[in-house]
């Protein structure tokens, strides 16, 4: 089989991390790069692929087999738009759109078209959540009936003095971590209809948010409960238990999720299984057989690359489509309103 061409607009940090992929990838092979500013022309003779100004200049020369859109949140849809056009599928980084207006226009184009777009909601590729997702499907937990779940982590003040902007509304976790958390819950626990949240900005005092506490209810009527925090000094977050981005300390014993069910429990990413052998046994009194899901680990990065070139193929559909990247920006919208007007916000479906 023939190895894709596939080009990379934007040459920022996440770019060279998705070139690094390409290049190591024997399915695919970089041909170009797309990013206007100054600094791409050294990363483009670094990895000697030819260096084009916009994605219009690139089409002009020739189509890749795809491309990955590494751009600033506010370009995604325009240039997904533009892929669309030349017929070129796209894998767009997350979030799929910076505003719930501008997912909705990429999501009716993307319904008219014939071309793949994948969002790029890396986790969902993640050995540890397929894992997770197969044993609730087996029904080794029953039914779901609720769901707890973390990120607690503390970012340096380095990270505010780098970038004045994380202090003010719009800046927190709530709009730049949240959306991972909502994308794993909602691929382990089916859609979120409601939500309450209630928000804090008592340790640093910025104008945005560092703490916050989220209800949820699914369409199964499960409920789940989650705390988001910038500014505790934990290591319950998805990057400091999965062990998937090394550049993160690992704890492993910790959890930063437990979905429990009328027959059992799982801890994630421990995989640690709490289940009771026969219903008769379901009872406070009685003890849990405990296990270990068995589970193997790669890089999620690495597997959505290969994901995308089987979706380019049309040997699979996207897993991450534009309406699950919009509907992941929904929630996420949902409980920024209900922490700013109390009370409860139901989700656009």
């Amino acid at each position: 089989m023939s190895s894709l061409r596939i080009a990379i607009a934007g040459a920022g940090l996440i770019g060279q991390r998705h070139l690094e992929i390409i290049q190591a990838s024997a399915s695919c092979d970089p041909v170009a790069l797309v990013d206007p500013a100054p600094a791409a022309e050294a990363v483009a003779q670094r990895a000697g692929l030819p260096l084009f100004p916009s994605l219009e200049a690139l089409f002009e020369t020739g189509r890749p087999d795809g491309i990955i859109l590494a751009t600033p949140n506010q370009l995604h849809v325009e240039q997904a738009l533009t892929c669309l056009q030349a017929g070129v599928p796209a894998l767009i980084e997350k979030p799929v759109a910076h505003t719930l207006e501008e997912g909705e226009r990429l999501w009716a184009a993307a319904t008219d078209s014939k071309v793949p777009l994948l969002v790029g909601h890396h986790r969902a590729h993640s050995p540890i959540l397929e894992q997770a997702r197969e044993v609730i499907r087996q029904g080794r937990l029953g039914q779901v009936v609720a769901v707890m779940g973390s990120a607690l982590f503390y970012k340096p003040d380095d990270y505010f003095d780098a970038a004045p902007w994380r202090r003010k509304a719009g800046g927190g976790p709530v709009l730049i971590n949240l959306i991972h958390e909502i994308g794993n819950l909602r691929s382990l626990c089916g859609e979120i209809v409601e939500v309450q949240a209630l928000a804090s900005s008592a340790t640093r005092g910025f104008p945005v948010e560092d703490t916050v506490a989220i209800g949820l209810r699914f369409a199964s009527g499960a409920l789940g409960s989650f705390l988001l925090s910038d500014t505790a000094a934990s290591a319950r977050s998805w990057e400091q238990t999965s062990r998937e981005n090394r550049d993160y300390p690992s704890y492993d014993d910790e959890d930063c999720y437990l979905i429990a069910g009328t027959d059992g429990s799982l801890a994630v990413p421990t995989m640690r299984l709490k289940c009771y052998d026969q219903p008769e046994d379901r009872s406070w009194w009685k003890p849990f057989t405990c296990e270990v899901a068995e589970l193997h680990r790669e890089d999620p990065l690495a597997r959505q690359l290969e994901h995308f070139c089987q979706v380019i193929r049309g040997e699979a559909e996207p897993l991450v489509s534009v309406r699950d990247g919009l509907q992941n920006l929904r929630v996420v919208d949902a409980i920024g309103r209900a922490a700013r007007e109390g009370g409860t916000v139901v989700v656009a479906q």
